[in-house]
């Protein structure tokens, strides 16, 4: 979602307007706390904002085990019948001078996108992938937007199409 103040579609929420009580899940990561809880919070004012509900959070180490995390949280959830309509997966990683980057970056990309063909409900991909701090702060409300604000429109536009598609 690179430079999506340009995109006017991504950030149009006028069909928002419309939903009622959506049900988001975050699961989110302790690395690079300080970025995470940021798009974390950037998520909830907008989950917030178009009156939807965070039935609850799920704490992880790493981004490595964000897909685990979110499938584990959407099993428990299921087991008590309170099933999320999207999950979204926040993280941060930060380039390193190993290919510890990569290898993180990858399997995390690979482990969500999994998880968005096995699972009945959007899996949304919340990870920064940075080469410093300092372009955390531009997608944190700088000159690239707010990605945690991003992925809840996101989360909430496929709770939208879901629920259109099955007519609720």
């Amino acid at each position: 979602m690179a430079q999506s103040k340009n995109s006017a579609s991504l950030l149009n929420t006028d069909m928002l307007s419309e939903l009622k009580l959506a049900r988001v899940a975050i699961v989110y990561t302790e690395w690079n706390e300080k970025i995470v809880k940021e798009l974390v919070n950037g998520c909830e004012s907008m989950i917030h904002r178009f009156g939807g509900d965070i039935v609850t959070k799920q704490v992880v180490p790493g981004s490595f085990e964000l897909p685990f995390g979110c499938r584990q949280l959407f099993e428990h959830l299921q087991a008590k019948k309170e099933l999320p309509e999207a999950i979204i997966a926040f993280g941060a990683v930060i380039r390193g001078g190993t290919p510890h980057f990569e290898y993180v970056s990858q399997a995390v990309t690979n482990g969500i996108t999994q998880l968005n063909l096995s699972l009945p409900v959007p899996v949304i991909f919340g990870v920064l992938t940075l080469d410093n701090e300092e372009q955390a702060w531009e997608r944190l409300g700088g000159e690239h937007g707010h990605k945690g604000e991003e992925a809840a429109i996101t989360a909430l536009k496929m709770i939208h199409n879901s629920r259109k598609l099955t007519g609720l």
